[in-house]
This record gives structure tokens, C-alpha cells and sequence, in this order.
């Protein structure tokens, strides 16, 4: 039966990205995403290395976690490639092309399995 059926999560890094591309859009100053996960973690560090986001704040609440994240308006568009594609370094370049709009613009962040 259809009771049986649980919802869950199948990329929490997308469902974040989601969130604050979603908030961005509607102007907010702050944005809280949750649940919370080191590959977030690393994802948002990486974002605020490159001034797209301000300041974040995790929040431990002895669950999944939260993270109130400062937007400074500065993200167009951001998004997970789902599912993971194998990758050969000799193909980076043109997932590179297909998936930016120009050459000065934007960044491509790739994920390991190792980290």
C-alpha cells in the first residue's frame, strides 16, 4: 500500500544549492538550509572563497544540522549535475563549455569519491 512509503532525501547537496538559488532570487539576506552535511560544508567554503556568498553559520542541533547562510547577491544560477558521470581529465574542457556561458564566467566544481 501507499502507506509504506517513505520520501527521502536523495541529494542534500542539491536540495541546498536549491535553497539558496531559490532565495537569491527573491532577494533574501539570509537563507537557512537544512540538513547539513560535509560535502555542503566543503560546497559553501568553496563559494565563499570566490565571493559568492557571505558568512555561514552552522548550526548543530544534534539532528542533520542547519546552516544560515548570508547571501550577498552575487549567484545567478547554481546547481548539482545529477547523476555523477564518470569524467576523464581530457573531458573536463568541454563539459566545461557546455555547461558555463563564457569563458570569464563562472566555475565548474567537481567531486571526488576520495574527497
Amino acid at each position: 500500500s501507499l502507506e509504506d512509503f517513505t520520501m527521502v532525501r536523495v541529494s542534500v547537496l542539491h536540495d541546498a544549492l536549491k535553497t539558496i538559488c531559490n532565495a537569491e532570487r527573491r532577494g533574501k539576506r539570509q537563507v537557512l538550509v537544512r540538513p547539513s552535511s560535509k560535502v555542503v560544508v566543503r560546497f559553501l567554503q568553496t563559494m565563499q572563497k570566490h565571493n559568492y556568498i557571505g558568512d555561514f553559520e552552522i548550526i548543530d542541533d544534534h539532528r542533520a544540522g542547519k546552516i544560515v547562510v548570508n547571501l550577498i547577491g552575487r549567484i545567478n544560477k547554481c546547481g548539482v549535475i545529477s547523476p555523477r558521470f564518470p569524467l576523464k581529465l581530457d573531458e573536463i574542457e568541454q563539459w566545461t563549455n557546455n555547461l558555463l556561458p563564457s569563458r570569464q564566467f563562472g566555475y565548474l566544481v567537481l567531486t571526488t569519491s576520495d574527497g
